[in-house]
């Protein structure tokens, strides 16, 4: 018996040779990589079949009609938009410069955002989760490097001890090792018993309605401060019609959710401060004179201390779990003089943590279920297969009957499913180790949507060559394409195709890097003579 073919890397590299010449030599090569350009650098596109009709806006005239099946590979390429790096890294790097640009226009304005916001007060804060056990660190105390991302600087031992004693378990507790920072021992807990496994996926599951109470006080902390500062309340009108009362300062956030080493999520929140407009409720106005910067530092700290949420009963734990944040609350002002907290390196630094999820820990997988959970659960095995076994443990189904004799006759299954587990969601999320929120979200009014920046793109790329019929064979200038599609697939046919693909789309990218280079530039050059 042959071994399989994916064991044979040299013949991998033959085929897929010969699969690409083979479409390069085909008289339609060139019409089939600007077929395939929307998604070239995908690395599971959409395949969709259907019908694609070309209509006159206002009349609803049929313009024109095409068929998927007289495209090239009788289908329509459709980038899959992954925001995850590790699993497609172009629609990721789509997705970051969509993060930046939301992210930034939050800051500085633009895209529908006024300009005056830039006057706004913003903080960065940094919250992040409590200590569920002693675990493998590498902190420097202090730094003398010049480029913290070429940081060359001594960290300090990882755990010291005077008495390096041991755990009840028998495990030592202390480490003198100076981690180095690629060591795979960072993040994992010194003695795994000891080490609060269902309390971390817990707080991983309930962080998010932890945030939620805590911009509520925030919000809470200003509007007792305006009242002490005799800065009266703003009559808005709702939609109703009805005259309400609200607070003169409310509080814009753009927020972004970072998993440690050790499993555990932690979030980066920009916060702006905005006024009321009394004739506009929907416009972005400054705050009132006093309230500033300072004050919503004082609200972030105050707020952190304060806030505690106690999860739900759990036959594990029938009085809950308290979710607090951690000690360590950090807090920096944007734009106040700081060369390392300005805008673009904000934005920069937000946007790269949105395409990530659980790659910092090791852990990398999709959706699990009951055929796929024995391969990365184990209450017995590593610090990772003890935090997935602990969200299947603690998210099994805790609402049948508790009378062990009792049967079903005379009984609705209804009845027993009246109080499902609270904690279902950990095996939905157990992936992502409990977590099962967005890692990008923003206040309403804070910047522009994703959806936006999309449409715009759509608009431009259709409109960019106006005058030359699309690969549906429509024209696209004055009309709008309804596409009747089914899905058909994912992923390239072929090895050849995904190679001549991807490098078609790192040709264009690079392209467009150096054209903004030449532009970039230009108007250095251009400054430089005024």
């Amino acid at each position: 018996m042959s071994a399989p073919l994916t064991l044979h890397r040299p013949g991998l590299a033959a085929g897929r040779d010969a699969q690409a010449l083979q479409r390069a030599a085909a008289p339609d090569f060139f019409g089939w990589l600007e077929h395939t350009r929307a998604a070239a650098g995908c690395t599971r596109p959409v395949r969709l079949t259907g019908t694609l009709t070309a209509v006159e806006p206002g009349t609803g005239r049929v313009v024109g009609e095409r068929h998927t099946d007289e495209l090239p590979d009788r289908t329509l390429y459709k980038a899959c938009g992954n925001r995850r790096a590790a699993q497609c890294p172009d629609c990721a790097w789509v997705y970051a410069g969509d993060a930046f640009q939301v992210v930034r226009c939050g800051l500085t304005g633009g895209k529908t955002v006024p300009a005056t916001v830039a006057a706004h007060p913003v903080v960065l804060a940094t919250f992040t989760a409590p200590s569920f056990g002693a675990v493998h660190h590498r902190h420097i105390p202090r730094h003398t490097c010049g480029d913290r991302r070429r940081c060359d600087c001594r960290p300090a031992p990882c755990h010291a001890r005077r008495t390096a004693g041991t755990c009840p378990h028998g495990q030592p507790a202390a480490c003198f090792t100076r981690h180095d920072a690629n060591d795979p021992q960072l993040g994992r807990p010194l003695c795994l018993a000891c080490y609060d496994h269902d309390h971390q996926v817990v707080w991983n599951a309930f962080s998010g309605e932890l945030w939620r109470r805590t911009k509520q006080a925030i919000e809470r902390h200003l509007t007792a401060l305006c009242r002490r500062r005799g800065i009266a309340p703003v009559q808005v009108v709702t939609d109703s019609g009805k005259v309400r009362r609200v607070p003169p300062v409310r509080v814009s956030h753009g927020k972004v959710a970072e998993m440690q080493r050790r499993g555990a999520v932690h979030f980066h929140v920009l916060l702006r401060l905005d006024g009321v407009d009394p004739h506009d409720r929907h416009a972005l106005v400054p705050p009132p004179a006093g309230i500033t910067a300072d004050d919503l530092d004082d609200a972030v700290h105050a707020a952190a201390r304060q806030i505690t949420v106690t999860t739900p009963a759990h036959p594990d734990r029938p009085r809950g779990w308290p979710v607090a944040w951690g000690e360590q609350v950090d807090v920096r002002r944007i734009g106040a003089g700081d060369g390392d907290v300005t805008d673009g390196k904000v934005a920069a630094y937000l946007a790269k943590y949105a395409t990530k999820s659980t790659e910092a820990t090791g852990h990398c997988s999709t959706r699990l279920n009951p055929d796929t959970i024995d391969a990365y659960a184990d209450p017995e095995g590593d610090h990772l297969a003890r935090l997935i076994d602990s969200c299947w443990r603690l998210g099994r189904p805790t609402h049948r009957h508790s009378n062990p004799t009792a049967t079903l006759t005379g009984e609705r299954q209804g009845d027993l499913d009246s109080k499902p587990n609270p904690y279902a969601g950990l095996r939905r999320w157990a992936h992502m180790l409990g977590y099962g929120g967005h890692f990008l979200t923003k206040a309403r009014r804070y910047s522009v949507t994703f959806g936006l920046l999309r449409d715009t793109r759509a608009v431009y790329r259709r409109t960019e060559d106006a005058d030359t019929p699309d690969t549906a064979g429509t024209v696209t200038a004055g009309t709008v394409t309804v596409g009747t599609l089914a899905f058909v697939g994912s992923g390239w046919l072929t090895n050849g195709d995904t190679l001549l693909a991807n490098t078609s789309a790192a040709q264009y990218r690079e392209r467009q890097r150096i054209g903004r280079e030449e532009l970039a530039h230009e108007a250095w050059l251009s400054g430089v003579a005024a």
